[in-house]
Order: structure tokens, then C-alpha cells, then sequence
């Protein structure tokens, strides 16, 4: 039998990661878009995110 190593190198992709802290029913909202398109969470999550900030203006919050 012979040792098999596996080795995980970093992803060149341009990603970055990093973790959030969600409204529990938010989450639940998120996961349910995913399953219905079919996406993993995280891809659902990067497809709302970019949406949102491509429509982003901010306003004076005086």
C-alpha cells in the first residue's frame, strides 16, 4: 500500500475570501434562491453582491 499525499495549492483566480455575519432568515432566504437556481451559496451570493453594487449610490447620511 503506498502513501498517497495530497497536496492543495492556492487558486490563482483572482477570488478573495473572507466570512460575514447574516440575519439567520437572510441566510435561509439566500440558501432557498441557490437550490431554486440551482447554484451553489456562494455562487448565489456573488451573483447578489455584484448586483448590488453595481446599482450602489450613496447618498450624504447626514
Amino acid at each position: 500500500m503506498t502513501d498517497d499525499i495530497l497536496i492543495i495549492k492556492k487558486r490563482g483566480d483572482g477570488c478573495k475570501t473572507f466570512s460575514i455575519r447574516i440575519d439567520e432568515g437572510l441566510a435561509e432566504r439566500i440558501d432557498n434562491l441557490a437550490a431554486e437556481a440551482k447554484m451553489s451559496r456562494n455562487e448565489m451570493i456573488g451573483e447578489l453582491l455584484e448586483f448590488a453594487v453595481e446599482r450602489c449610490k450613496l447618498t450624504d447620511r447626514k
